[in-house]
């Protein structure tokens, strides 16, 4: 499953049209986790996600694809990925977990985060730290990409963050192995895969130019999932919640480049010493 292929890299020019569309990406998910709130339902999130994604210039990248009826993939509670928008009305306290893409000129951004619906006030204690497990476990995973890295090395980092988390909150958090992170650039998911957890093979070489997205899902019991009948929503098989952090990153001689965070990633890889470019 993680053989050694090349990776893609791309120019300095190519890096900057995915920036544009990447910051169509996380501006839309600032949008929903602002709007989102108790008795919306998930196609109204859709909706409006859809019409700020072609109202920045861009074209969602969800929509159609292989089918996807929704510009946005929209997982409550036991839903760890894939969830359809529709009719189902949300409840103070659900977790949410909201994944989006945009394509502008071609080039793709993909991004996800997970929320309280009705604000952090609003939920458990114990959903409240997965969220913050699961982003924190993002960064580390996005720190640990360097020119000269072995590509796995996200995945270990990712892994020894969840730990640690767990350990902190007194209990075992499980990393999702059947959804993992992927190159992108002219198509939503490219090679090579990324996974979120350690391996044997240390893989290829990580190269100024390659582009990735890093995206953990963690749960808060068991990691098996299952797919749902409508052939898309994947949920936890023993009903237990889970979270997913996503973001696009390009690795440049400078640093890494997080181009679906309006800030480059300064303030998610500050606590690893790790400095973006700017």
């Amino acid at each position: 499953m993680f053989g050694r292929s090349r990776i893609e890299t791309k120019t300095p020019e190519q890096i900057a049209r995915m920036r544009r569309a990447g910051l169509v990406v996380g501006q839309t998910l600032q949008l929903i986790a602002q709007t989102v709130r108790p008795g919306m339902t998930t196609k109204a999130l859709d909706e409006l996600a859809e019409e700020h994604i072609r109202g920045s210039g861009a074209k969602p990248s969800f929509l159609g694809y292989h089918g996807f009826s929704g510009s946005l993939c929209t997982s409550v509670n036991d839903e760890v990925v894939h969830g359809i928008p529709g009719l189902r009305v949300l409840h103070e306290g659900d977790l949410l977990s909201i994944d989006c893409g945009a394509i502008v000129d071609g080039w793709h951004g993909d991004a996800a985060i997970s929320v309280i619906v009705g604000g952090r006030d609003a939920g458990r204690p114990e959903d409240l730290a997965l969220i913050d497990a699961t982003e924190d476990s993002m960064w580390a995973g996005i720190a640990a990409l360097a020119v000269g890295q072995p590509l796995y090395a996200v995945g270990a980092a990712v892994e020894d963050s969840v730990t640690a988390a767990g350990e902190r909150a007194g209990r075992e958090y499980g990393i999702v192995e059947d959804y993992v992170g992927h190159g992108i650039g002219t198509e939503m998911h490219q090679d090579p895969q990324v996974p979120n957890y350690r391996v044997r093979d240390r893989g290829t070489t990580v190269r100024s130019g390659v582009t990735v997205a890093i995206e953990p899902m963690v749960t808060v019991g068991d990691a098996a999932t299952a797919e749902l009948d409508d052939g898309w929503t994947v949920v936890t098989k023993d009903g237990s919640r889970a979270a997913h952090f996503e973001h696009t990153v390009a690795i440049t001689a400078e640093g890494p480049w997080v181009l679906t965070a309006e800030d480059g990633g300064v303030a998610g890889l500050a606590p690893f010493g790790v400095t973006p470019r700017s």
